[in-house]
């Protein structure tokens, strides 16, 4: 299975953030072969109004599924009016499909007015009653915002997923899920949750300079970023990352 993993968008209105999603998505389509599936890990728009939703869904519009979660720049109840085209509500927007035999669980790890990440009861219930009922050799990966490690940056650290212990003692009851996926952080990331690959999507709109790299976080010189993840047969996870120039 191959799949395309974009993150943070951060759509504004303004003309920047509009053709950086859209160059991103016409490299998408263009591929000589199409992915299976295109993940969005959150922060699809910066302000969560219907307007960048409605933007967003256009831009996002592919022959491929496109699976979205939320970010903690996300509103839910415009989230789900414009992007999802259901009724707005205040609940935790948690999905789950099916994509060429893998159990794909995008989950909502907001707190609404907060930007750190939390797996609420409602949510983690969710994964669980999710995971339980799948075939015992489906495989499955989960993806979310907020990384639940640090990254050995100040200003994703800060913010992070909180009670990450919830979500491993979760995971190791249900040992085909193969890999975790998030955003947030806004750079290409690989490190290890629960004895699975933690694989941090790149963002679209701006790369976060490393502490080593220099004082100011934002580099907005560096074009978006995409991420192409190989799942085998056998559970096991390749993961490229690209730049879309």
């Amino acid at each position: 299975m191959l799949l395309a993993q974009i993150s943070d968008l951060h759509l504004d209105g303004s003309r920047r953030a509009t053709r950086r999603a859209v160059r991103v998505m016409d490299h998408l389509r263009a591929l000589p072969r199409p992915v299976d599936a295109l993940l969005v890990t959150g922060d699809i728009a910066d302000h969560g109004t219907e307007a960048e939703y409605e933007e967003a869904a256009r831009i996002l519009a592919a022959p491929f599924p496109v699976l979205p979660c939320p970010g903690n720049h996300d509103v839910r109840p415009a989230y789900r009016k414009a992007l999802l085209g259901e009724a707005p509500d205040t609940g935790p927007v948690n999905r789950v499909h099916r994509i060429a035999g893998v159990a794909i669980l995008m989950c909502d790890s907001t707190v609404p007015g907060r930007d750190e990440g939390r797996l609420d009861e409602r949510t983690l219930a969710w994964i669980d009653s999710t995971l339980s009922e799948l075939p015992q050799e489906t495989l499955a990966l989960i993806a979310f915002h907020q990384p639940p490690v640090e990254l050995h940056h100040p200003l994703p650290d800060s913010d992070m997923l909180e009670r990450p212990g919830d979500l491993a003692a979760l995971l190791d009851a249900h040992p085909r899920v193969a890999a975790v996926l998030t955003g947030h952080a806004h750079t290409a990331a690989a490190s290890t949750f629960a004895g699975r690959p933690l694989i941090v999507g790149p963002a679209v709109t701006w790369t976060l300079r490393m502490p080593w790299e220099g004082d100011d976080a934002a580099d907005r010189d560096q074009p978006p970023g995409l991420a192409f993840h190989v799942l085998d047969d056998d559970g096991r996870l390749t993961t490229h990352y690209r730049v879309v120039i």
